[in-house]
């Protein structure tokens, strides 16, 4: 059976911080994503413990009459405990060396290794619904696409959507919405 995965970057937030909400435009965002979700198969909606991941996914799970799950393992990846300047070449670097790590941060193939956990439990059959970020997004992608990198994750939107179809020991990515 084939296990359908949507990977949804949250909506528009006011900040990076995990307390930080959608703004107004992502709370319209939010309501577009139900429309999109509308006549989509959904059994589960998992999000980020972030506010923005869970405030994105409430109101989809609340058409579709779902309870939502909050799972840690889809919060964002943590780059540093310390503040670059240049922390977009260093998020970079990340993407080329999977396993360098920066002080109080997670390497990508830790946080890749945590995401793919949560896909990894979900059933064959399964149709879920994960809210998350966009450096985790990309991260879990890459395992699906190895031509998603650096570049794709530049090209995220917030919102996004991506479906990962999973049957048989293959798989195939698409982006399915964007909010251009």
């Amino acid at each position: 059976m084939e296990k359908v995965i949507y990977i949804v970057r949250h909506c528009s937030a006011e900040g990076q911080a995990p307390h930080a909400e959608l703004t107004a435009e992502g709370i319209l965002q939010a309501g577009q994503l139900v429309a999109f979700f509308e006549d989509i198969e959904v059994d589960r909606i998992i999000t980020s413990p972030f506010s923005r991941a869970r405030q994105t996914g409430w109101p989809i799970a609340e058409r579709k009459k779902l309870h939502v799950e909050v799972d840690s393992r889809l919060m964002e990846r943590v780059l540093s405990s310390m503040d670059f300047e240049d922390w977009l070449i260093k998020l970079e670097d990340t993407f080329f060396d999977l396993h360098l790590k920066y002080e109080g941060g997670e390497s990508s193939s830790e946080a890749i290794s945590r995401v793919c956990d949560v896909v990894d439990e979900l059933g064959d059959g399964s149709r879920t619904v994960l809210v998350t970020h966009g450096n985790l997004m990309a991260l879990l992608l890459s395992c699906y696409d190895e031509r998603f990198d650096f570049g794709q994750w530049q090209a995220l939107t917030n919102p996004d959507v991506y479906v990962i179809r999973i049957k048989d020991g293959d798989s195939e990515v698409e982006r399915i919405w964007g909010s251009e």
